[in-house]
């Protein structure tokens, strides 16, 4: 990852002045211990299968990920120009851990990995994307999923 001392001087002024929204409230939820919790990925990494219209600018809807969609399937599509894809490239659970929340069922870690996973492109305004946060929300809710391993990129 990028640090900011290393964006140019543009890039830099205009992250330091980004607006952070705020929010009324911190929602309190509760649920079963880890070990019977089902698991699913929330990306902002920009992944999209194969032959998908890729992320770009700005976007703030999502893609859905299924769980078996071979990882040579996935491609990054984030428009940050500052972002290294490199641990990506080499490794796919840098950002989309599937392997290694597969190894967590196996143990008995986690209950279960969800069948879908989502992702969304990151480097966008947060007060854009909520209608589709909701959205995804709702998916996860009718898949059963009780807890989501966000991978912020």
């Amino acid at each position: 990852m990028v640090r900011l001392v290393d964006l140019p001087p543009a890039t830099q002024t205009g992250m330091r002045n980004l607006e952070c929204p705020t929010f009324d409230r911190k929602p309190f939820v509760s649920g079963p211990p880890l070990h019977e919790r089902r698991i699913a990925v929330v990306t902002s990494a920009g992944l999209v299968r194969r032959g998908e219209r890729p992320f770009t600018s700005g976007d703030v809807d999502y893609r859905v990920l299924p769980g078996d969609t071979p990882a040579d399937q996935l491609l990054m599509t984030h428009v940050s120009v500052n972002f290294d894809r490199t641990g990506f490239q080499r490794d796919i659970n840098v950002v989309y851990p599937l392997d290694r929340l597969r190894e967590l069922a196996d143990a008995g870690a986690i209950g279960s990995v969800a069948s879908t996973h989502y992702s969304f492109m990151g480097a966008t305004d947060p007060r854009g994307m909520e209608a589709n946060a909701r959205e995804v929300a709702a998916r996860l809710k009718a898949d059963r999923v009780d807890g989501v391993l966000l991978t912020p990129v």
